[in-house]
């Protein structure tokens, strides 16, 4: 291994246990193991920087989400190259979550990147009675995670969102009776909309003003965690990427008979909320929601009512998170700030940033295949 490969392999290594405790682990019942649930996957990153507004010499600057460990999923980075002036991988954010920093001077030569890395996953699925027994003792909420309460710029907890959350919890104290109300009223009126660039802007304020629920993950997650801050439970999105076939539904997720999947644009965002006494649990509403157009299924459908009860409190794991950042400045600080969300790579050419929803122009190259 060269050396400036071992280098950032420590450093992520390093980083893991950089991570806020409260934030990042949970209750050691959070995972429930099942016969083959472990899985292995080899994941390629291929950047090559272009400037859109034509040819000469140009200056490029790139952030890019990486993986964080958890019991759930762990990352080991295989190799690393390219031709930067300057990288490095820190935590150096509001959230303190892994970003990869490279820096390009102003010039002609090409801006490439390459990551390899191995991700392991291992299904994720809280039991019921766990949440069940920790939501009726009413604990209080950690200091560290009373931030996932706080309103942001595209999670407002107040004015319809507020009214809306009070409406469905009316008269329950018990924390996870009040997360199946918000989520069965999320689960029914929202719908994927096929015509939203990415996986949608994220904001749940803009989206339940105009009183369309149409969207994609980011629109539904974020609504999702919304009414849930407005309640009074701690929750946020979690930002990441497809790795793969999915054991459910070729809808999330799919892959070649070699296990191979181009996942360049398979970015998805998930949710977790959290009850003390069971920590962070995992839930996707927005996968109810892809499962119903891509397989033609009414929300009442049986099979679309397994998934969402799954949801409520597992995530299948052919997929890896990243963060779960929301309206945050970068390190070091871009042209363009706060940003929105990182669940694509982010980079600014000439201090402009480049479209991060056309990887065919930006560029960059995404593939995993799974080691069976």
């Amino acid at each position: 291994m060269q050396r400036r490969d071992f280098i950032i392999s420590l450093s992520l290594g390093a980083l893991a246990t950089l991570l806020p405790l409260d934030a990042n682990e949970t209750a050691p019942s959070d995972i429930k193991a099942k016969g083959g649930a472990t899985r292995r996957f080899h994941v390629v990153y291929d950047f090559d920087l272009h400037n859109p507004e034509g040819k000469g010499p140009f200056p490029a600057r790139l952030w890019n989400p990486m993986p964080y460990n958890a019991p759930w999923q762990n990352v080991r980075i295989l190799h690393f190259d390219g031709n930067q002036d300057l990288w490095n991988l820190n935590d150096d954010n509001a959230y303190d979550v892994p970003i990869l920093y490279a820096q390009w001077r102003k010039g002609n030569i090409p801006k490439k990147l390459r990551i390899e890395m191995e991700i392991e996953t291992k299904e994720r699925s809280v039991p019921l009675k766990l949440i069940e027994e920790a939501s009726k003792r009413h604990l209080p909420v950690p200091p560290s995670v009373r931030r996932f309460l706080e309103p942001t710029e595209h999670i407002p907890t107040d004015g319809k969102i507020k009214a809306k959350a009070e409406e469905l919890t009316h008269g329950i104290d018990d924390r996870f009776k009040k997360v199946k109300k918000i989520y069965d009223w999320v689960t029914e009126v929202t719908f994927r909309d096929p015509k939203v660039i990415g996986c949608g802007i994220g904001h749940a304020g803009k989206m339940m003003d105009s009183g369309y629920f149409g969207g994609k993950c980011t629109d539904i997650s974020s609504l999702f965690v919304a009414l849930l801050r407005a309640a009074g439970i701690p929750a946020r999105e979690v930002f990441g990427i497809r790795l793969g076939k999915s054991h459910f539904s070729k809808a999330l997720g799919k892959a070649d008979k070699e296990g191979v999947a181009d996942i360049t644009t398979w970015q998805h965002c998930r949710a977790e909320y959290y009850i003390p006494g069971a920590g962070w649990i995992p839930s996707d509403p927005a996968d109810i929601t892809k499962l119903e157009l891509v397989e033609d299924r009414k929300y009442d459908d049986p099979r679309v009512q397994e998934l969402k009860r799954r949801y409520l409190h597992s995530w299948e794991m052919n997929w890896v998170g990243f963060n779960w950042g929301r309206d945050f400045v970068l390190s070091p600080k871009p042209e363009q700030y706060p940003i929105n969300m990182l669940g694509y790579p982010y980079a600014e050419v000439e201090d402009e940033p480049l479209d991060y929803y056309l990887p065919e122009t930006f560029k960059y190259h995404i593939v995993s295949r799974e080691i069976r």
